[in-house]
This record gives C-alpha cells, structure tokens and sequence, in this order.
C-alpha cells in the first residue's frame, strides 16, 4: 500500500493513500478530515465544495465535503467549532492518525484512525473524543460522511415481525422539526428507509432510528454502493431521543451520520466509535425492499 503527501484541492499537505482499488484523502492543512474516498481513478463518493477547498484559517465554520467527527448533541456555538487550522497527520505502519489540537471553547479534542485493507475495497475509521478540559463534559461521538449529489441513501428500519408474534414496539423513528414525511424525496418500505438527494429541492430532510434492524447504512450513487457498518452498546443511552444513525439531506448533498452512545467524560478520557466502509461497483438501482435484499445477499459474501 501507497502513502504520499501531495496537494489536493489547493491543500499542499494532504496524505493520499491507496490499495491499488480505491484511495483515501486525509487533510492536514484543516481537520481532522478524510476528504476522498472513492475507486482509484474514479468520481470521489464525498461531496466537495469547490469553493471551500483549499482555504485555511477563519473564524467561520466550513463544511469543505468528505467525511468529518463531531460531537452531539447538536447544538450552536458549541458543535460548529472550526476545523480551519492544521491537524497532525502520523503514519504509522498499519494506520494513519489525524490529531486535532484541544478545541479552545469545547476542550474536546478529536482524532481519528484509518486502516486500509490491503486487497479490498475496505476501510476502518476509529473516531476517538478525549477531554481536554477540567471538568466532565456529556457528550457522544458523532461521524458524518457528506456524499456527493445525486444518489440514494438506505437505513434499515428496526426488527419486522407479525402482529401476533411481537406485541410491544422494537424501535422508534424520529423526526425533527423540518422533516416532511410527504416529501417525494422519501420511500417508505417495510424494511428500508430510502431518501433521495435531489439538487432541485432545498428544503432539507432528517430522520433518524432507534434500535435499526442492522447497523449499517448505505448510499447509491451511478452504480456503486457506498456502505458503512457501525458499533452500537446495547443498552446505552444514545442523543436525539436515542439515535444510533441518521439521513440528512439538502439541495447540496447528502449525510450519512452514526452517533456513539451519551457519555459523561472524564478529563483526560477518551471515548471512541468505530465505523468500517466498503466499496462496491456495479450495484443496480434499489427499486424497493427487494433490490435491496438482492443487494445485501450479493454483497454479504465479499464482506465476510
């Protein structure tokens, strides 16, 4: 495997590293930041803003595209910390690590950890929190990976089951206060969430799981099929009234989001939530429930 600093987007100091079937982008002039990933050769999966690349410094959140850690629950000044500043870039033998410095108003410092699989299209990001201040800090990790336009996301819905076999609810869907469930950007499946990312529609969409049936979520987009799986603690308290994943959407791109469980942090401590993301081409348009089963049963096999 190949590891290089090089330029990318008007970023002098970026870490490109690639398997020879797809390759990573970490930012070190901004983040922590995974800026690309995608197919050697081929269309980055994240989405970009052009006219954010490149630029440094500023007292002004950016959003830049790619794949970024935040902090939960939501909430403004607090979550919108800018990542304009440098972050420290190690490349290790197996992995590479993004280090930010402690944030001045949060004391939250982030990092991240990325492991490339040598022969599949598969990555590993450790997402990790350490409290830099002097007082316990509530919070949860939470990872979100800006795709590019145009295509459609899938979240699994909790357990399905016959009326006379499950009595008692097995999960939950929430909603937030712009959500517009007759939104034609939404299908509604008996197992599956779909919502489509339309450059024509600005007003965005959210909806988030309790308990999902699996914990995964994917993103459709001209033939590939961005998936990534995440770790949830069964039992532990999660933010947005127990949230473990969510879609957004708006007229620019579209957010796959995992959240950790809540978490009142120590100083000094860390807490970490784990993501793995795989790759696939020539994945046929999800349809309905089925295609998507279709989907799952074919990929599972490259998976395991």
């Amino acid at each position: 495997m190949d590891v290089q600093k090089r330029e990318y987007g008007g970023w002098p100091n970026c870490y490109w590293w690639s398997n020879g079937l797809v390759d990573l982008v970490v930012t070190a002039d901004v983040g922590p930041r995974i800026i690309r990933f995608g197919f050697v050769g081929e269309a980055n999966e994240f989405k970009e803003y052009p006219e954010m690349l490149g630029q440094v410094g500023g007292d002004g959140w950016r959003i830049y595209g790619g794949h970024r850690l935040w902090h939960a629950p939501e909430a403004m000044p607090r979550t919108y910390f800018p990542d304009n500043g440098p972050v420290e870039v190690q490349v290790h033998p197996a992995f590479i690590r993004a280090v930010q410095p402690v944030e001045s108003t949060t004391g939250i410092q982030k990092e991240m950890d990325l492991w490339l699989e040598a022969d599949r299209p598969h990555v590993r990001v450790v997402h990790r929190l350490r409290n830099g201040s002097l007082w316990p800090v509530e919070l949860a990790p939470w990872a979100l990976s800006v795709m590019a336009p145009g295509g459609v996301a899938i979240l699994p819905l909790p357990p399905r089951g016959r009326h006379e076999e499950q009595l008692l609810p097995t999960g939950a869907l929430v909603l937030w206060a712009y959500t517009d469930m007759s939104d034609p950007r939404w299908a509604w499946g008996y197992r599956y969430i779909r919502l489509r990312q339309d450059p024509t529609r600005a007003t965005p969409q959210k909806v988030g799981v309790v308990a999902p049936a699996e914990n995964w979520l994917a993103y459709w987009r001209d033939g590939h099929l961005f998936l990534k799986t995440f770790s949830v603690v069964p039992g532990a308290r999660y933010p947005d009234l127990g949230c473990c994943a969510e879609i957004f959407t708006n007229a620019e791109m579209l957010e796959l989001e995992t959240l950790g469980p809540l978490t009142t942090l120590p100083p000094g401590a860390t807490i970490e939530h784990t993501e793995d993301w795989w790759l696939f081409r020539d994945v046929p348009f999800p349809e309905g429930d089925e295609d998507i089963e279709r989907v799952l049963s074919t990929i599972q096999t490259q998976i395991n």
